[in-house]
């Protein structure tokens, strides 16, 4: 960053007091240390800057604590204010460019200022890089994150959207678990360096160790929780046999930790400390707002702090017998934040008083802002239909609720550069496209036919992902000339399916249980279709993917499909046709 010199008669010093200036022409020039280069702007370089003072000889007695910048040839125009920024104390610590009444030029960057250039900052893709005014301190809190781990589209926002949020000023940590089980994918945790911090979580009856790995990427603070608990095969949620059973363990572990990381992890030589922005993910991160409210604001820790619930999907709650309450290390008193009844269809037996403890509901009452990944997503979680129960808490909280619509990475998402398929093609020349769908048939072992058309399919194998529409119209629809791909892993009744289909339909089928990158692209670039028949998608990815690399998505209109997907229209645009899928 870069400060004022004032150059006067004497010489060079530092701009710090403006006690003694009246109105004295002097000339500025950047000096590096503090942001003051921005008080350059275009109109002023033909002349040298007049700081008039504002009254009286202290900032702190001036009537508006504000001192004008001024043009030497442009008085009468009037200047720039600068507004003193006070930390809570009262203390001065910087100033704030305020424009005069009817000032509409734009202030510069300093780097601009100084170099003198008009041209605006672009970053690979040409899109203009956007500036943050204001700052904070984001704490992400996930389940998992990209490509350290990752499941689904929870994954790919919080392994991408920090980076971004970083490269716009913000100081940015993420809270993850280390998990470890035992495959290739533990070798993404390699630049991790184990902190020299191990703290006591108190919760499930006794002292729990936790340890943390960091590393700095891209910008961001990439913090690992390190407990045995997260050392096992599988996934980070269960493996062939189902969710683990201690889950909520687990993700209580992740929350009290996360919690302590701000105040105890010197990362980059001094901690975030308590005026942080936590982002929390999901049921897995939902006991942190609970925690900041009983735990850490009684004692006057966190009292600035904020937190912002992102629903991803509201189907999983955390939802746990009402006696481990007890294990969540949460006073008594807060029992009412967390407790759920299931309503009487829902109850096992005719004894069972269907109580429970609903993690996400205890985020839902806690936190200060809520949302969700798409608009029609925000809406949809109101109603009976999407609320899972609930539907009238979310209602009474609609004011705070609002709808962002999912990002994609577009460099690791970019047809022309991305290195996981066989040929880069662009929106200007789609011949490369051909070329991806050959070599997709190719590695699979289906029969090469550039003209037959093949549907595509990434995701989950589970109820919510339609997969069992696709299993009843699969016989029917390959009567045609149609090849099938599916990539996912999930139920195991689905993935047995898959095995047993591509056995019978073998020039038209191929099924890959399982998740891999390189396949998902292969896929995404080499079809001509991809099929999203989801019963419900708070947003979805793949079909944004489709879109950039030129694979039609053919979807179930809900949630963020709907929003993202624009319906095609043969008859608009007098008949040349409007939209992006079906």
């Amino acid at each position: 960053m870069e400060s004022l010199c004032i150059v006067g008669n004497g010489g060079v010093s530092p701009c710090q007091s403006f006690t003694r200036l009246e109105t004295t022409n002097v000339s500025l020039r950047p000096r590096a240390q503090l942001g003051f280069g921005c008080l350059v702007r275009e109109r002023c370089k033909d002349g040298n800057l007049v700081i008039a003072r504002s009254g009286r000889s202290e900032v702190g007695n001036s009537k508006d604590g504000n001192f004008a910048v001024e043009n030497e040839k442009e008085r009468k125009g009037g200047g720039l204010i600068l507004g003193p920024e006070r930390d809570a104390s009262g203390s001065v610590i910087g100033f704030n460019l305020i424009p005069p009444p009817g000032d509409g030029e734009v202030l510069k960057s300093h780097k601009d200022a100084t170099n003198g250039g008009t041209e605006e900052a672009e970053d690979i893709e040409g899109v203009e890089k956007v500036q943050t005014r204001v700052t904070h301190s984001i704490v992400f809190v996930t389940s998992e994150a990209a490509p350290y781990s990752k499941t689904g589209g929870l994954g790919d926002v919080c392994g991408s959207l920090p980076i971004v949020l970083a490269a716009r000023g913000h100081r940015v940590m993420v809270v993850s678990p280390r998990y470890l089980h035992g495959g290739q994918a533990d070798k993404n945790y390699a630049g991790a360096s184990e902190l020299d911090c191990h703290i006591k979580v108190y919760c499930f009856g006794g002292e729990q160790e936790v340890a943390f790995f960091h590393e700095y990427r891209e910008g961001v603070d990439w913090v690992f929780v390190d407990h045995p608990s997260y050392h096992r095969p599988g996934n980070p949620y269960g493996d062939s046999r189902g969710a683990f059973g201690d889950n909520q363990f687990r993700f209580t572990l992740l929350c009290h930790a996360a919690c302590e990381a701000p105040l105890v992890l010197p990362l980059g030589g001094y901690t975030y400390g308590e005026k942080c922005l936590f982002l929390v993910n999901d049921w897995h991160a939902g006991l942190v707002p609970v925690l900041l409210a009983s735990k850490y604001r009684p004692y006057g820790v966190y009292k600035d702090a904020r937190t912002i619930l992102v629903i991803h999907n509201l189907a999983h709650q955390g939802v746990e017998p009402a006696a481990t309450y007890t294990n969540l290390g949460l006073a008594s008193e807060w029992y009412g934040a967390l407790g759920w009844v299931f309503p009487t269809w829902a109850r096992t037996h005719a004894l069972d008083t269907g109580e429970a403890v609903n993690v996400l509901k205890g985020a839902i009452v806690t936190v200060d802002r809520i949302l969700t990944v798409s608009k029609g997503y925000a809406w949809e979680i109101t109603t009976v239909e999407g609320g899972y129960g609930l539907h009238e808490l979310l209602s009474s909280r609609r004011s705070v609720l609002n709808g962002i619509t999912n990002g994609i990475d577009i460099c690791e998402w970019n047809p022309s550069s991305d290195k996981h398929i066989a040929s880069n093609y662009s929106v200007d020349d789609l011949s490369g496209k051909v070329q991806c769908k050959i070599a997709l048939q190719k590695e699979l072992g289906l029969p090469i036919k550039p003209d037959c058309p093949l549907i595509g399919f990434i995701g989950r194998l589970d109820y919510q992902k339609g997969i069992d529409l696709i299993r009843w119209a699969i016989p029917e629809l390959l009567e045609d000339d149609v090849q099938f791909v599916m990539l996912g892993s999930g139920d195991p009744l689905y993935e047995e399916w898959m095995r047993a289909t591509e056995s019978t339909y073998r020039d038209k089928f191929r099924g890959w249980v399982g998740f891999n990158i390189p396949i998902s692209h292969k896929i995404t670039a080499g079809a001509d279709i991809l099929l999203m028949p989801s019963r419900f998608e708070p947003c979805g990815l793949n079909q944004l993917y489709a879109m950039r690399y030129g694979t039609i998505p053919v979807v179930h209109g809900t949630g963020g499909l709907r929003d993202t997907v624009q319906a095609f229209d043969p008859y608009s645009k007098g008949g040349l046709g409007e939209g992006t899928g079906f």
